[in-house]
């Protein structure tokens, strides 16, 4: 195997890095076979490829990188010191290749595959809990990563590939996802315990117009419906507090520093009360979202068919 004057342009020192992986990542395999063979017809045949077509591989690839990785005696090879300098790196990138490839035919088993899933704070306690549990009855041994974020960014993660779907509110409206409706969730007015509302059961929203409210910050899906809920009762609300968390906001109540509206609690919270909100209608739609155009692995099309065959009877009664 001669080596050759270069009829390319070689790559030099700025050129960038994802152009050099491109260009030497379909040789790296063929280095690492006749590295390990010594041998260019040996190694042809263990790759199944023809000797020709090898040999001028690692001419080129000699070329392009602009150093003899072979010392050449006959069909024999030996190293050089560039050359074993270089095969140390090639065969732990074609190990972390082989890792990558391995672990993703993992994750889209349909029996033992991996589902990244998101969810609302608000449905970490009990609902989602539920519903893995449910879920795992037929599929025992699928796997799960678990995200809890608020809405804007669970569709964001899932616009990055991080996220396979996700339950979130309000149910989002956007070309590059799907979205399902799945339940509603209703939504009370928490007032603290010795609130002049407090003796009430039920209440019309108006009738907190002059209190000062502590929500969700901006960006979540349940500030906006705060928002708009109190714009259709005609007022704009006062905020006090700003957080991440509903039962943090509910401890704000409960301290007095405001009111809230929120879904209910998993478990009661002492110090405040719930009223019903009897106007405007006061619920949460909640949905399933998924990218419009990327295929599911098996065991993301049976979660997908779970969820939306719970439609209805998403939320614990």
């Amino acid at each position: 195997m001669a080596h050759q004057q270069s009829s390319q342009t070689r790559l030099s020192p700025s050129s960038d890095i994802e152009d050099m992986a491109l260009l030497l990542a379909p040789r790296l395999a063929y280095f690492a076979g006749v590295a390990r063979t010594e041998h260019v017809t040996r190694a042809a045949r263990e790759l199944d490829v023809p000797q020709s077509t090898l040999s001028r591989a690692m001419v080129r690839l000699e070329q392009d990188l602009g150093v003899d990785l072979f010392a050449r005696h006959g069909r024999s090879v030996s190293l050089t010191t560039a050359g074993r300098t270089f095969l140390a790196s090639v065969e732990r990138a074609l190990a972390e290749v082989a890792r990558a490839a391995e672990e993703v035919r993992a994750d889209a088993d349909p029996a033992t595959g991996k589902v990244a899933f998101g969810f609302l704070h608000t449905m970490g306690a009990e609902t989602v809990p539920g519903l893995l549990h449910a879920f795992r009855a037929d599929h025992p041994r699928v796997r799960f990563s678990l995200v809890q974020n608020y809405g804007e960014a669970m569709l964001e993660g899932l616009r990055a590939g991080e996220l396979d779907l996700c339950l979130t509110s309000p149910v989002p409206d956007a070309p590059d996802l799907v979205a399902r409706r799945l339940d509603e969730q209703k939504l009370r007015l928490v007032v603290p315990a010795d609130h002049r509302l407090a003796a009430r059961r039920r209440v019309r929203l108006a009738e907190a117009a002059e209190e000062t409210f502590v929500t969700l910050e901006p960006g979540y899906g349940l500030r906006r419906i705060t928002d708009d809920l109190c714009r259709e009762a005609g007022f704009k609300p006062r905020i006090a507090f700003e957080g991440e968390e509903a039962e943090t906001l509910r401890g704000l109540v409960a301290a007095g520093l405001g009111v809230a509206l929120l879904p209910p609690p998993t478990v009661p919270r002492p110090g405040v009360v719930e009223l019903t909100v009897t106007a405007p209608r006061a619920v949460r739609e909640i949905g399933v979202a998924w990218p419009a155009d990327r295929p599911d692995t098996p065991p993301v099309a049976a979660f997908k068919k779970f969820l939306l065959s719970r439609r209805g009877n998403l939320l614990p009664a």
